[in-house]
């Protein structure tokens, strides 16, 4: 199976560059596509200009902002993709564990895995930042070889590292790039959309993927408001109630719970 990495890349030359390291170390035999927007950081570029010839690079003569930036990732990779953020940084055998999930359900449109900042797929206290544990590749490793998984349903993926099927490319198709703009809300319109097609968005429960936060392409305003809430509601007036009953009912406390007392580094 091939799932091709997406990594949509403006500036924050810090945290892009360990992300970059990570992938080094972990997905050099992968497929790996950067798209760089425009960053005004030289040294960007000069870090995609060392990446292994095996990857590849396209260069945005304009910065476009996100959305159409991932749509150009997604249409310029075949079969399944995984968007991930410059912001996030993977650990050993992380792509491994996306493809045993579509091996196990072929109604996948969207997954996400845990996270240290990933709102409701946060762990090990949901919908807030949560602090690194000193080897992220040790805790990785005892959640595959600790925890069974079992795939549970999520209302939304959550956009720092999100897998898009190639069955949902079909069905669904992209990002809606003249509602969302530069960026922000695009990931959940698009779960929706997954869910309208009779696809699941799931969570890879044995994964865990550093993620940041706050970094990728900030420096051109992108952050969610009310604005993006509202065009969010006006073509899915049901999303809150659906988020809203989900946080509610917490159906991942008792998997989190579970994890964490099977993780030494909970």
């Amino acid at each position: 199976m091939n799932i091709q990495i997406v990594v949509p890349v403006y500036n924050a030359y810090p945290v892009f560059s360990d992300a970059l390291s990570a992938l080094k170390s972990h997905n050099l035999n992968d497929d790996v596509l950067f798209i760089n927007d425009a960053s005004t950081d030289q040294r960007i570029s000069k870090l995609l200009g060392d990446v292994p010839e095996c990857w590849r690079v396209i260069e945005n003569h304009q910065n476009l902002g996100f959305v159409k930036t991932a749509n150009i990732g997604l249409r310029n990779t075949t079969g399944h993709s995984i968007l991930l953020n410059s912001d996030a940084v993977v650990t050993a055998n992380w792509l491994a564990r996306f493809e045993q999930a579509i091996e196990a359900d072929s109604d996948i449109g969207t997954a996400t895995p845990w996270s240290n900042n990933a709102e409701i797929c946060s762990l090990p206290k949901t919908l807030q930042p949560n602090s690194l544990p000193n080897d992220i590749n040790q805790l990785a490793h005892e959640l595959f070889t600790r925890h069974q998984p079992c795939y549970p349903e999520l209302p939304t993926a959550v956009g720092f590292c999100m897998l898009i099927t190639a069955r949902a490319k079909k069905q669904v198709g992209y990002f809606d790039e003249a509602t969302f703009g530069i960026g922000y809300g695009e990931e959940n319109d698009y779960s929706m959309r997954v869910r309208m097609q009779n696809l699941k968005n799931i969570l890879v429960d044995n994964c865990y993927v550093v993620h940041v936060g706050n970094q990728s392409f900030q420096e051109v305003g992108l952050k969610p408001n009310e604005k993006t809430m509202l065009r969010l509601l006006k073509k899915h007036p049901a999303y809150m109630q659906l988020i809203q009953k989900f946080i509610e009912k917490d159906p991942l406390a008792a998997l989190r719970a579970s994890i964490i007392a099977k993780i030494s580094a909970f």
